[in-house]
């Protein structure tokens, strides 16, 4: 799931530090959760996925897929 929102997130063209100002958070907490340091809970799953423009049923369903 964190590989998929990492390419996502590289696909929209954007950083990590303008990820973390969109959700209102450091750069270092999409650091964190793309490197499996810290846990995305759900809200915060479908809040990432707003911020870089990703369908979260997509990405769920990719992942599912990939198991």
């Amino acid at each position: 799931m964190i590989e998929l929102l990492i390419a996502a997130r590289k696909d929209a063209g954007l950083t990590q530090s303008e990820v973390g100002a969109r959700l209102k958070q450091r750069q270092t907490f999409v650091s964190k959760y793309e490197l499996g340091e810290r846990r995305l809970d759900a809200a915060e799953f479908l809040t990432v996925c707003r911020a870089i423009g990703a369908n979260a049923h997509d990405l769920i369903k990719r992942a599912e897929d990939s198991m």
